[in-house]
Protein backbone atom coordinates (compact mmCIF):
# COMPACT_ATOMS: atom_id res chain seq x y z
CA UNK A 1 0.00 0.00 0.00
CA UNK A 2 1.43 3.37 -0.95
CA UNK A 3 1.62 6.16 1.63
CA UNK A 4 -1.06 8.83 1.51
CA UNK A 5 -0.20 12.16 0.00
CA UNK A 6 0.11 15.13 2.33
CA UNK A 7 -1.52 17.34 -0.30
CA UNK A 8 -5.17 18.32 0.34
CA UNK A 9 -7.75 16.75 -1.94
CA UNK A 10 -10.32 19.06 -3.49
CA UNK A 11 -13.72 17.80 -4.61
CA UNK A 12 -15.98 20.06 -6.66
CA UNK A 13 -19.00 18.05 -5.50
CA UNK A 14 -18.09 18.68 -1.87
CA UNK A 15 -16.53 22.13 -1.56
CA UNK A 16 -14.94 23.39 1.65
CA UNK A 17 -17.43 25.13 3.95
CA UNK A 18 -17.39 28.90 4.17
CA UNK A 19 -18.16 31.02 7.24
CA UNK A 20 -21.63 31.55 5.75
CA UNK A 21 -22.16 27.77 5.48
CA UNK A 22 -21.25 27.33 9.14
CA UNK A 23 -23.56 30.20 10.14
CA UNK A 24 -26.50 28.55 8.31
CA UNK A 25 -25.84 25.09 9.73
CA UNK A 26 -28.40 23.71 12.21
CA UNK A 27 -28.18 20.80 14.64
CA UNK A 28 -29.78 17.53 13.50
CA UNK A 29 -32.51 17.86 16.14
CA UNK A 30 -33.79 20.94 14.29
CA UNK A 31 -33.82 19.54 10.77
CA UNK A 32 -34.36 15.77 10.88
CA UNK A 33 -37.71 14.08 11.48
CA UNK A 34 -37.93 12.23 14.82
CA UNK A 35 -38.03 8.77 13.19
CA UNK A 36 -34.76 9.44 11.36
CA UNK A 37 -33.14 11.10 14.37
CA UNK A 38 -34.05 8.09 16.54
CA UNK A 39 -31.90 5.85 14.34
CA UNK A 40 -28.81 7.80 15.36
CA UNK A 41 -29.52 7.82 19.10
CA UNK A 42 -28.18 4.36 19.94
CA UNK A 43 -26.19 4.39 23.14
CA UNK A 44 -24.28 1.61 24.74
CA UNK A 45 -26.19 0.15 27.66
CA UNK A 46 -24.80 -0.21 31.15
CA UNK A 47 -22.01 -2.74 31.59
CA UNK A 48 -22.99 -6.03 33.13
CA UNK A 49 -21.70 -6.62 36.64
CA UNK A 50 -19.00 -7.13 37.65
CA UNK A 51 -17.61 -4.11 35.87
CA UNK A 52 -13.98 -3.92 34.90
CA UNK A 53 -11.75 -1.07 36.02
CA UNK A 54 -9.71 0.79 33.39
CA UNK A 55 -6.03 0.78 34.38
CA UNK A 56 -2.69 1.57 32.83
CA UNK A 57 -0.17 -1.26 33.15
CA UNK A 58 3.23 -1.83 31.57
CA UNK A 59 3.64 -5.22 29.93
CA UNK A 60 6.45 -6.70 27.86
CA UNK A 61 6.12 -5.88 24.18
CA UNK A 62 6.19 -9.55 23.17
CA UNK A 63 3.37 -10.35 25.60
CA UNK A 64 1.19 -7.58 24.18
CA UNK A 65 2.05 -8.63 20.61
CA UNK A 66 1.13 -12.24 21.40
CA UNK A 67 -2.29 -11.34 22.79
CA UNK A 68 -3.06 -8.72 20.13
CA UNK A 69 -2.28 -11.31 17.45
CA UNK A 70 -5.15 -13.41 18.80
CA UNK A 71 -7.60 -10.77 17.58
CA UNK A 72 -10.53 -8.95 19.18
CA UNK A 73 -10.98 -9.70 22.86
CA UNK A 74 -7.25 -9.84 23.55
CA UNK A 75 -7.56 -7.67 26.66
CA UNK A 76 -10.22 -10.00 28.05
CA UNK A 77 -7.87 -12.93 27.45
CA UNK A 78 -5.13 -11.15 29.41
CA UNK A 79 -7.68 -10.62 32.21
CA UNK A 80 -8.55 -14.33 32.15
CA UNK A 81 -4.86 -15.31 32.29
CA UNK A 82 -4.27 -12.98 35.25
CA UNK A 83 -7.34 -14.34 37.05
CA UNK A 84 -6.05 -17.90 36.65
CA UNK A 85 -2.56 -16.91 37.85
CA UNK A 86 -4.08 -15.23 40.92
CA UNK A 87 -6.32 -18.27 41.47
CA UNK A 88 -9.45 -16.12 41.27
CA UNK A 89 -12.85 -17.30 40.13
CA UNK A 90 -13.07 -17.03 36.34
CA UNK A 91 -16.16 -15.70 34.77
Amino acid sequence: MSPRSKEPVFDDDNPEWTEEDFARARPPEEVLPPEILAQFKHHRGPQRAPTKVPVSIRLSADVVAHYKATGPGWQSRIDETLRKAAKLKTG
